[in-house]
């Protein structure tokens, strides 16, 4: 009797792991998606022989994207024009229900959202690949907040190769912000930060930084599902993002931490921050209110007068003008980059006027396209090798 139950739990493992296997081979199977051929188009595909209709919608693509083709066996492909060096975004619409390709295991989060990525090599994105070169490491930090009234928040922290075998060397640090929606892993993730660090510092186009991307939602420990109680659904708008509580825990709880903690060189001329839309406005009035502190300011489709005017930490946003006049009075390296059909953009003109008519020398770049990554990763690849120079 023992041997038989014993042979009866065998086969019972065996058939789970057949099943496992087939399920394994059903999704993946010999299906190559997406495939980048070599004149530059890239060829989607998806098994689904239920399906009465499939689309493929992505970055590369109209918003309404394109209807796949059956080749009568259940088998749904389509086969792009040829794709401009990128960093591209997809996903696939059946019957209505937007689904991540079950072939490709490559994944990133922009809010609440999943879609699958690919990556097309060229002078545009070659910093966006992983390369044969020498690799900082990325390191999720836990500090305290008092100013927010936290015992520890979380943030993203670069550090260069040979960070830790130099050991008395000190490193400039750049402080990375990040956009509405978005968390401390937006920019190591969706922006490639560490690969762009990475390439551009073995270039020689760079110096050796620590770059600290820290969370710019003043209501957040971290990443939703990353702290306690924190199991719900991430949304583009977050308690304390722009009422000026960020800004004003930014030096004392953030700068402050990363400088007793880390090798920096702790004064204007080796720190700086930059951002990307609420991440820019962030910039704008942590590096207004603190004159003395940033040497270089990069403003990435800067989300200019969105504030919230009321509240505790209203001074934040009051009196520009003069704050503007105190910290040009030493001028930083000044960057402002915005798309032409951002929706950002007149706001951005407005903000340049009034520079213009004070005095103030910035740069600016203008680029095509909107409020999108392609854009900020652009400007990161452009912002870097003028920092600390």
């Amino acid at each position: 009797m023992k041997k038989y139950l014993m042979t009866v739990l065998f086969l019972c493992i065996s058939a789970m792991s057949m099943m496992a296997q087939e399920t394994v081979m059903r999704n993946t199977g010999n299906i190559k998606s997406p495939e980048v051929n070599n004149d530059g188009t890239v060829t989607f595909r998806l098994y689904a022989p239920k399906a009465q209709e499939v689309k493929l919608q992505g970055s590369f693509l109209s918003q309404r994207g394109v209807q796949m083709q059956n080749d009568g066996n259940g088998l749904w492909s389509y086969t792009s024009e040829k794709l401009w060096s990128e960093l591209h975004t997809y996903t696939f619409v059946v019957d209505g229900l937007h689904i991540s390709d079950p072939n490709n295991v490559y994944m990133l989060r922009d809010i609440a959202t999943y879609q699958n990525y690919f990556l097309i090599d060229g002078e545009l994105s070659a910093n966006y690949f992983v390369r044969e070169v020498p690799h900082g490491t990325v390191s999720k930090v836990w500090y305290p907040s008092p100013t927010l009234g936290y015992e520890r928040r979380r943030m993203t922290v670069y550090t260069p190769a040979g960070y830790d075998e130099q050991v008395g060397k000190k490193y400039p640090v750049l402080y990375l912000l990040h956009g509405a929606g978005g968390d401390e892993n937006a920019w190591s993730e969706l922006g490639r930060a560490a690969q762009i660090l990475d390439n551009l510092i073995a270039q020689g186009k760079a110096e050796p930084m620590i770059v600290v991307m820290p969370n710019g939602n003043g209501g957040q420990q971290a990443v939703p599902g990353e702290y306690p109680n924190s199991m719900y659904k991430p949304s583009f708008m977050s308690p304390r993002m722009m009422d000026g509580a960020i800004e004003a825990a930014f030096v004392p709880d953030v700068v402050k931490y990363v400088d007793s903690h880390y090798r920096t060189l702790a004064d204007k001329k080796h720190r700086a921050v930059a951002g990307l839309s609420m991440g820019g406005f962030h910039s704008l009035y942590i590096s207004a209110n603190n004159p003395d502190c940033f040497g270089f300011v990069g403003l990435f489709s800067a989300a200019i007068n969105r504030q919230n005017p009321q509240g505790e930490y209203a001074h934040i946003y009051q009196q520009l003008d003069n704050k503007l006049a105190r910290q040009f009075a030493k001028p930083p390296y000044y960057y402002i980059a915005i798309g032409k059909t951002d929706f950002l953009y007149q706001d951005n003109v407005k903000y340049r006027q009034r520079l213009d008519q004070a005095g103030y020398k910035y740069e600016y770049v203008e680029t095509d396209g909107g409020h999108e990554w392609r854009n900020w990763r652009k400007y990161l690849n452009q912002f870097l090798p003028k920092l600390f120079k």
